[in-house]
């Protein structure tokens, strides 16, 4: 049983930085079969990939969020980060960390098969 647990959310101003936090425990981290991820629904919206890693640490970034945002995973830990800086109005959302098995560094969310309760993230402006 994959459990992960999202942390980290909350409501900051436009230019504003956080950092979201996903404990993976079990080593699923540490799994070559396994790739991690973070996606992200805003209201009324389809769920949309954010950034991937891969079990070799490959990494792919949605366009959106190229430059802003920095996926990283520590296995020591069994935590997945997403720090998020420069955060405008339209990044707001709720923010799921996923697992997927044989998944490389993809962003579908069809190939996630393990998922976490999300996290709330709001920017103002």
């Amino acid at each position: 049983q994959v459990q992960l647990l999202e942390s980290g959310g909350g409501s900051v101003q436009a230019g504003g930085s956080l950092r979201l936090t996903c404990v993976a425990p079990g080593g699923i981290l540490s799994n070559y079969e396994y790739s991690m991820a973070w996606f992200r629904q805003a209201p009324g919206k389809e769920r949309e990939g954010v950034a991937a890693i891969a079990s070799d640490s490959r990494t792919t970034y949605a366009e959106a969020v190229k430059g802003r945002f920095t996926a990283s995973k520590d296995k020591a830990r069994d935590t997945l980060y997403l720090q998020m800086n420069s955060l405008a109005p339209e990044d707001t959302a709720i923010y799921y960390c996923a697992a997927g098995r044989w998944v490389a560094d993809r962003l579908s969310p069809r190939e996630y098969s393990h998922w976490g309760q999300g996290t709330q993230v709001t920017v103002s402006s």
